[in-house]
Formats: structure tokens, sequence, C-alpha cells
């Protein structure tokens, strides 16, 4: 498969597929195809349609094959961000809920429960996360532009609420709380943080879904 990522701030990725070669998306993950395109639907059995459900994925995902000969699929972003690569064959992904666009068939979707409760619930990314692994390539959707870092054993990163898109399965995700009651009442970050630990690589995007709602609500009239 070959592919290219056109367009900001409202990215598209371009599949280009050889005959009989298949990708595969969430439901209502396409965007425009060639005719010789055909679907199919289907949840991949019941735990792992569960599992999807659970990480807020749809438990339906679509596989688009080229049929007689070489073939185009597109996938859009749902929001102004940034469409990334990641090639799953180094090693697993834990991607933010919703995160997942598209990718090869040969990249399997599951749960990733954060081992630590307070992560889970304080953190800001939730208890249960994606987890890409298998072989081969998948397309995320970040919110905003995205900013890679490659963290070494012990190295930490302290990040905001939201702001954490997808990190590789070897870093670990806890919590840290915003010293001082005054700084937690009115500094505007709340009362905890993600910390995140290496070794491993992490991809932060710049506007959050939350905030960019948050912004544009402000000039929505009010009936």
């Amino acid at each position: 498969m070959r592919y290219e990522i056109k367009g900001e701030p409202m990215p598209v990725v371009l599949c280009y597929l050889d005959a009989n070669e298949a990708v595969m998306c969430q439901k209502g993950g396409m965007a425009w195809m060639t005719p010789n395109m055909t679907m199919s639907t289907s949840t991949g059995g019941f735990g792992k349609a569960i599992g999807k459900m659970f990480s807020g994925e749809s438990m339906f995902q679509n596989t688009y094959v080229a049929e007689g000969g070489p073939g185009m699929i597109a996938f859009a972003s749902s929001v102004p961000g940034s469409i990334i690569p990641l090639d799953i064959s180094q090693g697993d992904m834990i991607v933010q809920k919703g995160g997942y666009l598209a990718s090869q068939p040969s990249v399997e979707l599951s749960v990733a429960f954060q081992k630590k409760l307070g992560a889970g619930f304080f953190g800001g990314e939730g208890f249960i996360m994606q987890r890409l692994h298998g072989t081969g390539v998948a397309f995320l959707e970040i919110d905003g532009y995205v900013v890679e870092y490659d963290l070494q054993a012990g190295q930490q990163m302290v990040i905001d609420t939201g702001y954490l898109a997808a990190m590789t399965g070897t870093c670990t995700m806890d919590i840290a709380t915003v010293k001082g009651l005054g700084n937690k009442l009115f500094g505007g970050e709340g009362f905890f943080n993600t910390v995140v630990t290496g070794p491993g690589k992490i991809y932060l995007q710049t506007m959050p879904i939350n905030q960019l709602a948050g912004a544009v609500a402000g000039f929505i009239p009010h009936s």
C-alpha cells in the first residue's frame, strides 16, 4: 500500500492499493474512493467488538478491497488537526479514544487498561485507551498539530489533561497532583496532570477537541 497525506488543518490520507489489497477503517471513516473498491463490515468477533466499544470506537469495522485492479480510497480527519502514520511492526501503540482512523488489516485493535486506577480516573486520558498491535501501518487523527518526544528510560513529561494523543507501549502513565491550593483553584490547570515515563515515544496534540469545543462555545449565541 502506498499513501500520501494532504491538507491542513483538515487533512486526508489517500491510500493507493494494488489489486486485491485491503485496508480497514472505523464505521463511516471513508471519504471517497474509486468505483472498484468493495466494502465488507464485521465486528471481528464478540470479544473484539466489546473491546472496541469500551475504547471509544464503533463495534463495527469496514474493510475495503481493490477488486479487478489498483484502487484508491481516502480517509479524512473529523476535526481540524493532523493525520500521522505509525508503523505498528515496531511495537505496540497506546492511543487516545477515537484516535484510530484507518490501517492495514494486519493491525489489530484492543483495549488498553491503565494499570494504575489514579491515572485512569484523574489523568484526563480515561481508564481505557486503545492498543494497536500486530504489523503494518496505522493512521491516527490528532487534534491540532502533533509534537513528538523520545523519552529515555526514566525520563518524564508532565502533560495537561487531553494533550497526550499516543505513546509507545513501553511508556507508563501516572498522575501528579498540582501543588498548592491556590494553583488548584485559580491556576486554570485543574487538580491533576498526566505524567508519562519512558523509555518510548510520545505524541502530543496542540488542540484537544474538548479545548476546541470550549473555545468555540464562547462565540455561539444562546437562544
